[in-house]
């Protein structure tokens, strides 16, 4: 009986492993035809890459954009892993160019074959894309509630752009939108996020904004500060904190 078991496993094996040679195919731009758009996903935006890069100390690819405020940091980490790593020894991934512009993959609505380097153009472009997101089922809540909605809670989670006004931006957001399209703007403006805060101030112009973002807004609110409390709380619970973690 034992050595049917053997036997079975043995050559269970063999067939697995015969079947991933006759995937991998004779080259390294080889790649088994199912699933192929997924592979070739950033990890961030999940999104077939777009110029993509690699991180040397981890190997680990994202679309430059994606990478690009990560850059940004004295000390960066890996979006993915969190290792160090050096924003030199981030290098254009020319390998990873040359698979997507060699497969193709179906588009998820019109299930057309196309390159993996123009899905992007093409599912933006695409009817059938299209009329799958205005179809997508919109949020209902597991259970009913009677409670109303406060309205004078204000909107500490997303900003509008203080050169141009485009809305609905997170913090992450507004830096790329402004490093992108207002780096060379002159103009002294309001910080969003300082103004949204309870101890900002909405009057006050920062002469660098760009510059502003960078170095004080690394990071979310949200994630470290209790809106609910005030200075001085705040200042001795994170006193307390202190005590008793030494």
């Amino acid at each position: 009986m034992m050595a049917m078991f053997r036997s079975f496993v043995s050559g269970s094996t063999q067939l697995r492993q015969q079947q991933q040679q006759s995937n991998s195919g004779p080259g390294p731009l080889a790649a088994p035809p199912e699933g192929v758009e997924s592979q070739f996903s950033c990890p961030i935006c999940l999104e077939v890459y777009h110029k993509p890069v690699s991180i040397a100390s981890c190997g680990h690819t994202f679309c430059g954009e994606c990478l690009q405020p990560c850059l940004q940091v004295s000390s960066p980490l890996c979006p993915l892993c969190r290792v160090p790593f050096e924003p030199k020894k981030v290098e254009r991934s020319s390998s990873v160019e040359k698979q997507l512009a060699s497969l193709k993959a179906p588009c998820r609505g019109c299930s057309k074959k196309v390159s993996l380097g123009k899905m992007r153009s093409h599912i933006s472009s695409c009817s059938k894309v299209q009329e799958q997101i205005a179809n997508c089922p919109k949020f209902v809540p597991v259970v009913p509630t009677s409670q109303p909605i406060p309205s004078n809670i204000p909107n500490r989670s997303t900003f509008v752009c203080p050169f141009c006004g485009a809305r609905n931006l997170d913090q992450q957001e507004l830096l790329k939108h402004c490093m992108e399209n207002h780096r060379n703007d002159p103009n002294k403006v309001v910080c969003p996020v300082c103004s949204a805060m309870p101890w900002g101030d909405p009057t006050y112009k920062s002469s660098n904004f760009l510059q502003h973002l960078l170095h004080r807004h690394k990071f979310s609110y949200d994630t470290f500060v209790d809106y609910s409390i005030d200075e001085e709380a705040a200042l001795q619970a994170a006193l307390a904190l202190s005590l008793a973690e030494n």
